[in-house]
């Protein structure tokens, strides 16, 4: 009960921070396995069978063979939130990226590559929070090199405040980094 509490006071410390409410601090913390688990493949149903069709797609579904695209993996949110005008990575923020450099050296994610992208807030102009969001893209990226994972297989990009995650353009939640598979 004990190390409960001490996640809580944790969560309500960060929330208080950040600006967010303690439960969806608390609610983001994640481990290497999650974030495997996030961005491996799907496995293929064993016993499902293969089949060509040839003709345009509503042919194909009219004789039952479903055209499915595949599946791109959605961005993964670090949870890595920085304070207003700063690219410094936050204490816990430090433990998310140690999960997602442990992550990231694993052989189901190892030769997988990553873009990395940062994002600000409104305040401020466009082309200073695009510097900015490129520094702390660079700034999770040099932290994940740090700790062992090959910086080729990452690639830091800004994008200022052009990607609000929140309806809100000049909410905190918008100063963050997120992550996504590099389609090649």
């Amino acid at each position: 009960m004990r190390k409960q509490s001490a996640i809580t006071a944790i969560a309500v410390l960060a929330a208080g921070l950040y600006g967010l409410p303690a439960s969806i601090v608390q609610a983001q913390t994640y481990k290497a396995d999650d974030i495997i688990k996030h961005f491996s493949p799907a496995t293929p149903a064993l016993g499902a069978t293969r089949g060509l069709c040839i003709g345009t797609e509503a042919d194909c579904n009219k004789a039952g063979h479903a055209v499915k695209p595949a599946a791109a993996a959605a961005a993964f949110d670090l949870v890595v939130r920085f304070k207003y005008n700063s690219d410094v990575l936050e204490p816990e923020a430090r433990l998310n990226l140690d999960e997602f450099a442990k992550a990231l050296k694993t052989p189901q994610l190892g030769a997988s590559r990553f873009v990395v992208e940062g994002h600000t807030d409104a305040a401020g102009t466009p082309s200073y929070n695009l510097d900015l969001s490129e520094r702390r893209a660079q700034a999770v990226v040099s932290y994940l090199r740090d700790r062992g994972v090959d910086a080729a297989k990452l690639e830091a990009r800004g994008f200022g405040q052009t990607k609000p995650v929140v309806a809100d353009p000049f909410a905190g939640e918008n100063r963050r980094v997120e992550t996504r598979l590099r389609a090649e």
